[in-house]
């Protein structure tokens, strides 16, 4: 089977060492990933996180079983066939000249991004999109020389009123809590 990229996206308890117990479920079935990043949710006590990942659809679905019963983990999806709204933020130090600063100026305009560092040789810039937006801007801003690039990674949601990771109200509301002796 040829590896595509998935999305998968977990509600799982805030708290020390989940992120890296379910990163060592990919390492040990030697997945790369792409990208991971992780965030408060709407529910109290639980973080968001998002990891997209290159590998086989059975590959990664036994993977995602996995990770499901890691006692951290409320609930996992795998949302890549779905409707979903996905972005990252990235931030892009680009070396500056006085003649190329208004180039530079326009460019970023046309992609809707903010600059937001301006100093004597260069400019930090701020954009906000899919990746393929992040990657076209950073392809025309290589020409005036990248100093510096940081992007967050993949963030991503389902279209809609419908999630995957919705949690019923009569449900326990940590993991834990359903796993305890009466």
């Amino acid at each position: 089977m040829a590896a595509t990229k998935h999305t998968l996206v977990a509600l799982v308890e805030d708290k020390p060492g989940v992120l890296n117990r379910m990163a060592s479920l990919f390492r040990r079935r030697s997945f790369n990933i792409d990208s991971i990043a992780v965030g408060h949710s709407e529910l109290p006590h639980l973080s968001r996180m998002t990891i997209v990942v290159n590998g086989a659809a059975t590959m990664v679905e036994q993977v995602r079983k996995q990770l499901d019963k890691v006692i951290d983990v409320v609930k996992v999806s795998d949302i890549t066939g779905d409707d979903v709204i996905t972005r990252e933020l990235a931030l892009i130090k680009v070396h500056a000249t006085a003649s190329t600063r208004s180039e530079i100026i326009q460019i970023v305009d046309i992609f809707r991004a903010n600059i937001v560092d301006v100093a004597a040789d260069s400019l930090t810039i701020e954009v906000t999109g899919d990746e393929e937006k992040i990657e076209s801007l950073f392809n025309l801003l290589r020409g005036f020389g990248i100093k510096e690039l940081a992007r967050t990674g993949c963030i991503a949601m389902n279209r809609g009123g419908s999630s995957p990771l919705r949690i019923e109200e009569k449900l326990p509301r940590f993991r834990n809590e359903k796993r305890k002796a009466p």
